[in-house]
Protein backbone atom coordinates (compact mmCIF):
# COMPACT_ATOMS: atom_id res chain seq x y z
CA UNK A 1 0.00 0.00 0.00
CA UNK A 2 1.24 3.41 -0.80
CA UNK A 3 1.86 5.87 2.19
CA UNK A 4 1.85 9.23 2.60
CA UNK A 5 2.67 11.94 5.17
CA UNK A 6 0.65 15.17 6.53
CA UNK A 7 3.18 18.54 6.73
CA UNK A 8 1.15 21.51 8.69
CA UNK A 9 2.91 24.43 9.47
CA UNK A 10 0.85 25.47 12.92
CA UNK A 11 1.87 29.09 12.36
CA UNK A 12 0.24 29.38 8.94
CA UNK A 13 -3.06 26.65 9.82
CA UNK A 14 -3.84 29.37 12.96
CA UNK A 15 -4.08 32.33 10.49
CA UNK A 16 -6.14 30.12 8.35
CA UNK A 17 -8.60 29.34 10.72
CA UNK A 18 -8.79 32.89 12.00
CA UNK A 19 -10.55 33.68 8.52
CA UNK A 20 -13.04 30.57 10.33
CA UNK A 21 -13.76 32.21 13.22
CA UNK A 22 -11.08 30.21 14.86
CA UNK A 23 -12.76 26.57 15.33
CA UNK A 24 -11.59 24.20 17.41
CA UNK A 25 -10.41 21.34 15.17
CA UNK A 26 -9.41 17.53 14.88
CA UNK A 27 -6.41 17.05 13.14
CA UNK A 28 -6.62 13.75 13.04
CA UNK A 29 -9.65 14.23 11.11
CA UNK A 30 -8.04 16.81 8.69
CA UNK A 31 -4.92 13.80 8.02
CA UNK A 32 -7.69 11.22 7.41
CA UNK A 33 -10.02 13.42 5.02
CA UNK A 34 -6.77 13.76 2.89
CA UNK A 35 -6.25 9.97 2.74
CA UNK A 36 -7.19 8.97 -0.62
CA UNK A 37 -7.12 5.19 0.74
CA UNK A 38 -3.72 5.63 1.14
CA UNK A 39 -1.90 4.55 4.79
CA UNK A 40 -0.59 7.86 6.51
CA UNK A 41 2.96 7.33 7.73
CA UNK A 42 2.80 10.31 10.37
CA UNK A 43 1.14 13.47 10.61
CA UNK A 44 4.21 16.37 11.27
CA UNK A 45 2.67 19.64 13.11
CA UNK A 46 5.25 22.54 13.71
CA UNK A 47 4.73 25.50 15.29
CA UNK A 48 6.76 27.33 17.92
CA UNK A 49 5.80 27.43 21.90
CA UNK A 50 4.34 31.10 22.76
CA UNK A 51 6.87 33.66 24.07
CA UNK A 52 7.34 33.45 27.66
CA UNK A 53 9.45 36.96 29.08
CA UNK A 54 12.06 36.01 32.00
CA UNK A 55 9.20 37.21 34.78
CA UNK A 56 5.73 36.14 33.34
CA UNK A 57 2.65 37.87 33.21
CA UNK A 58 -0.51 35.70 33.71
CA UNK A 59 -1.73 36.17 29.91
CA UNK A 60 1.69 34.68 28.42
CA UNK A 61 1.57 31.88 31.55
CA UNK A 62 -2.01 31.27 30.34
CA UNK A 63 -0.70 31.23 26.58
CA UNK A 64 2.03 28.35 27.74
CA UNK A 65 -0.08 26.03 29.56
CA UNK A 66 -2.93 26.15 26.72
CA UNK A 67 0.00 25.36 24.13
CA UNK A 68 1.16 22.88 26.25
CA UNK A 69 -2.10 21.03 26.23
CA UNK A 70 -2.51 21.16 22.92
CA UNK A 71 0.90 19.92 22.04
CA UNK A 72 0.30 16.84 24.32
CA UNK A 73 -3.06 16.42 22.94
CA UNK A 74 -1.54 16.24 19.38
CA UNK A 75 1.33 13.91 20.59
CA UNK A 76 -1.16 11.63 21.75
CA UNK A 77 -2.80 11.26 18.24
CA UNK A 78 -1.67 7.92 16.80
CA UNK A 79 1.23 8.45 13.99
CA UNK A 80 1.25 12.23 15.43
CA UNK A 81 4.63 14.05 15.40
CA UNK A 82 5.30 17.77 17.09
CA UNK A 83 8.53 19.42 16.32
CA UNK A 84 9.29 22.65 17.68
CA UNK A 85 10.97 25.52 16.27
CA UNK A 86 11.34 28.79 18.48
CA UNK A 87 10.60 32.36 18.70
CA UNK A 88 12.83 34.79 18.12
CA UNK A 89 11.88 38.50 19.33
CA UNK A 90 13.00 41.22 17.16
CA UNK A 91 12.27 45.26 16.97
CA UNK A 92 9.88 46.91 14.64
CA UNK A 93 8.64 50.47 13.89
CA UNK A 94 6.29 50.14 16.53
CA UNK A 95 7.74 47.84 19.03
CA UNK A 96 8.67 44.15 19.68
CA UNK A 97 7.30 41.44 17.05
CA UNK A 98 8.01 37.64 17.32
CA UNK A 99 9.21 35.36 14.42
CA UNK A 100 9.15 31.82 13.98
CA UNK A 101 12.77 30.19 13.78
CA UNK A 102 13.49 26.60 12.40
CA UNK A 103 9.77 25.88 11.61
CA UNK A 104 10.19 25.92 7.73
CA UNK A 105 13.99 23.79 8.14
CA UNK A 106 12.42 20.95 10.43
CA UNK A 107 9.28 20.72 8.06
CA UNK A 108 11.95 20.68 4.69
CA UNK A 109 14.13 18.10 6.47
CA UNK A 110 11.73 16.21 7.06
CA UNK A 111 9.71 16.36 3.60
CA UNK A 112 13.37 15.62 2.13
CA UNK A 113 14.34 12.58 4.16
CA UNK A 114 11.48 10.84 3.80
CA UNK A 115 11.21 11.80 -0.08
CA UNK A 116 14.85 10.31 -0.44
CA UNK A 117 14.23 7.40 1.84
CA UNK A 118 11.04 6.00 0.41
CA UNK A 119 9.24 6.16 2.95
CA UNK A 120 6.23 8.12 1.40
CA UNK A 121 4.97 8.31 -2.04
CA UNK A 122 2.58 11.80 -1.23
CA UNK A 123 3.17 14.68 1.00
CA UNK A 124 0.50 16.60 1.83
CA UNK A 125 1.03 19.86 2.73
CA UNK A 126 -1.06 22.83 5.06
CA UNK A 127 1.51 26.15 4.20
CA UNK A 128 2.24 28.84 2.20
CA UNK A 129 6.01 30.18 2.51
CA UNK A 130 7.92 29.89 -0.26
CA UNK A 131 11.06 28.93 1.60
CA UNK A 132 9.40 25.25 1.54
CA UNK A 133 9.51 25.22 -2.83
CA UNK A 134 13.48 23.46 -2.81
CA UNK A 135 12.05 20.64 -0.02
CA UNK A 136 9.07 20.05 -2.74
CA UNK A 137 11.44 19.64 -5.72
CA UNK A 138 13.39 17.60 -3.99
CA UNK A 139 10.93 15.41 -3.12
CA UNK A 140 9.21 15.87 -6.48
CA UNK A 141 12.69 14.82 -8.27
CA UNK A 142 12.95 11.55 -5.85
CA UNK A 143 8.96 10.44 -7.27
CA UNK A 144 6.67 11.84 -4.31
CA UNK A 145 3.67 13.53 -5.55
CA UNK A 146 3.53 16.75 -3.44
CA UNK A 147 -0.05 18.38 -2.53
CA UNK A 148 -1.09 21.38 -1.20
CA UNK A 149 -3.62 22.34 0.55
CA UNK A 150 -4.20 26.14 1.12
CA UNK A 151 -5.77 29.75 1.75
CA UNK A 152 -6.13 33.06 -0.10
CA UNK A 153 -6.91 34.76 2.80
CA UNK A 154 -3.99 33.30 5.36
CA UNK A 155 -1.58 34.27 1.94
CA UNK A 156 0.30 32.15 -0.16
CA UNK A 157 3.26 32.36 -1.96
CA UNK A 158 3.18 32.18 -6.00
CA UNK A 159 6.10 30.16 -6.11
CA UNK A 160 4.54 27.53 -3.51
CA UNK A 161 2.08 26.97 -5.97
CA UNK A 162 3.78 26.75 -9.34
CA UNK A 163 5.92 24.41 -7.32
CA UNK A 164 3.70 21.97 -6.10
CA UNK A 165 2.04 19.27 -8.23
CA UNK A 166 -2.30 19.53 -7.05
CA UNK A 167 -3.09 22.43 -5.21
CA UNK A 168 -6.64 22.44 -2.87
CA UNK A 169 -8.33 25.53 -1.54
CA UNK A 170 -9.17 24.92 2.55
CA UNK A 171 -13.12 26.24 2.22
CA UNK A 172 -15.87 26.32 4.58
CA UNK A 173 -17.03 22.60 4.00
CA UNK A 174 -12.72 21.86 4.60
CA UNK A 175 -13.27 23.42 7.49
CA UNK A 176 -16.73 22.10 8.40
CA UNK A 177 -16.01 18.55 8.17
CA UNK A 178 -12.98 18.80 10.81
CA UNK A 179 -14.83 20.97 13.40
CA UNK A 180 -15.19 19.33 16.81
CA UNK A 181 -18.63 19.20 17.31
CA UNK A 182 -20.24 20.37 20.41
CA UNK A 183 -21.98 17.72 22.39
Amino acid sequence: MERYAVFIDGGYFKKVLKHFGEPRVSYINLSEIVAQGEERLRTYYYDCSPFMSQCPTEEERARKSNFDRFKFALERQPRFQVRLGRLAKRLTETGFDFEQKMVDTLLSIDLVKLSVEKSIRRAVIFAGDSDYVPAIEIAKNEGVIVQLYYSRAAGIHEQMLAACDERFIIDADLIEKIKFQDK
